[in-house]
C-alpha cells in the first residue's frame, strides 16, 4: 500500500508536527507533501521521508513567508500529482485536505481545527490586523473560506483531534468525524518528589494573543507570588514589559529546562482556549496539576478534582481566584500521572489504526 501524507508547512515541532511524526512511524515508507519545508527545524523522523513541497516551496523565502502565501495554497493543493497512492491522510488546520485524490486512494483528514483564521477566529484575527491588511482579508478570507468548504468534500473520512474540533468539523463542513487524541511523549517527562517541588506557577506555550498571557502576568503582579512563563511569540517583549518582580519571563527554552520547570513548578497556568493542548497533558505526565480556562480542549484533558481545577471566565480576578483554591488543592500524583498516560503516543497509534483498519478493509 502506498501512503501519502499532506502537512500544511514544515517549519517548526509543534503540536501538528507531532502527530506527523507518529504517522510517520505508522507509515515508515510513506511520502511527505507539504508547502514550505525547513529540514533543521523538524525531527530526524521526518527528515528520513521523502519530502516534496508544492510550487509555493519554490516562492522567495517560503519558509519564513508561508503566511503571506495563503492565497495561493488552494492552487498549489489542487496541482500536486497523487496518482499511485492508496491512502492519503491530510493534517489540517492549515490548508492541506484540499489535494485532488485519485479515484482509488482513501483520503482521511485528521482534523487539528478548521482553519481558524477564516472561521471561529475570523473576527480575533482580523481585529489584530492593520487598516490594509483588514480590507485585504475580508475578500480573500470569503475565497478561502468557500474554497474549504467545498474541499472538504474531497475528504472520505474525518479524525478530529477532540470531541471540541469534531463539533466545528460538523458545523462547518457538515461531517461527521471520529475522535483520536494527538500523541504527547508523555514518557519523556519525570516528576519528582512532592517534597522537591517549587512554590512558583508556570505557564507553558507560544506568546499570542488568543493564549491570553497577558491575564496570567496580571493575576500573578497583583498576587505578587512567582510566575515563570516560557514560550516566545509576537507578545513576548509586550509581555516582558508588563511583567513585574515576581514574574519571570524565560523566552525560548530547551527541552531539559522546560522538563525541569514542568517537575518542580506548583501547578500550570493555562488561560487560553485550545482546540486540544498539549501543554496540560505535559505538565500532568510531570505530575502536576493544571489550573486551566474551562472552555475549549482542557474539557477533555482536565479532570476537576483529579489533575487540577477551572476557572469560569478570561479574567484576572477568575485566575486570582482559581489560583487561592489551587493553594488548597491536594495533588495525587500517582493519579495525576496514570491520567496523563491516556495520551501517550502508542494509545494514539492503537486508535488510528482502529479508525483506519474500517476504512480500509473494503481496499
Amino acid at each position: 500500500m502506498r501512503v501519502a501524507l499532506i502537512h500544511y508547512w514544515l517549519v517548526a515541532m509543534r503540536g501538528g508536527e507531532k502527530v506527523l511524526e507518529s504517522l510517520c512511524r505508522m507509515f515508515p515508507e510513506a511520502d511527505i507533501y507539504t508547502h514550505a519545508y525547513d529540514p533543521l527545524s523538524v525531527s530526524e523522523t521526518i527528515r528520513k521521508h521523502q519530502v516534496r513541497t508544492s510550487f509555493i516551496g519554490h516562492l522567495p523565502r517560503p519558509t519564513r513567508f508561508y503566511k503571506s502565501y495563503l492565497p495561493l495554497m488552494p492552487l498549489a493543493l489542487e496541482q500536486l500529482d497523487l496518482r499511485g497512492y492508496d491512502l492519503i491522510i491530510s493534517s489540517e488546520s492549515g490548508p492541506a485536505k484540499g489535494i485532488v485524490p485519485p479515484p482509488n486512494a482513501l483520503h482521511v483528514c485528521y482534523c487539528h481545527s478548521p482553519m481558524r483564521y477564516v472561521w471561529n477566529m475570523y473576527h480575533d484575527y482580523r481585529e489584530r490586523t492593520g487598516f490594509l491588511q483588514r480590507l485585504a482579508m475580508g475578500p480573500l478570507s470569503h475565497y478561502v473560506r468557500n474554497w474549504d468548504a467545498i474541499s472538504s468534500m474531497r475528504v472520505d473520512q474525518y479524525v478530529a483531534n477532540s470531541e471540541n474540533v469534531r463539533s466545528r468539523i460538523q458545523r462547518y463542513y457538515h461531517r461527521d468525524a471520529a475522535v483520536v487524541y494527538p500523541p504527547v511523549n508523555v514518557a519523556d517527562f519525570q516528576p519528582v518528589a512532592p517534597d522537591v517541588a517549587d512554590d512558583y506557577y508556570l505557564m507553558v506555550g507560544e506568546l499570542v494573543s488568543y493564549k491570553r498571557p497577558e491575564l496570567a502576568v496580571e493575576a500573578f503582579n497583583r498576587l505578587k507570588r512567582p510566575l515563570v512563563i516560557i514560550g516566545g511569540g509576537e507578545l513576548l517583549n509586550q509581555i516582558r514589559r508588563m511583567a513585574g518582580p515576581t514574574v519571570t519571563v524565560m523566552g525560548p527554552q530547551s527541552f531539559d529546562a522546560l522538563r525541569y520547570h514542568y517537575a518542580r513548578c506548583k501547578a500550570l497556568v493555562f488561560p487560553g482556549e485550545e482546540d486540544f493542548g498539549i501543554v496540560p497533558i505535559e505538565a500532568m505526565a510531570s505530575g502536576r496539576p493544571v489550573l486551566a480556562y474551562r472552555r475549549g480542549g482542557a474539557l477533555e484533558t482536565v479532570v476537576e478534582g483529579l489533575s487540577g481545577l477551572f476557572f469560569d471566565e478570561q479574567t484576572v480576578e477568575a485566575i486570582i481566584d482559581g489560583v487561592e483554591r489551587m493553594d488548597r488543592f491536594a495533588v495525587d500524583q500517582g493519579a495525576i500521572l496514570a491520567h496523563a498516560r491516556r495520551f501517550s503516543e502508542p494509545i494514539f497509534r492503537q486508535n488510528m489504526w482502529t479508525a483506519l483498519s474500517g476504512w480500509l478493509h473494503p481496499l
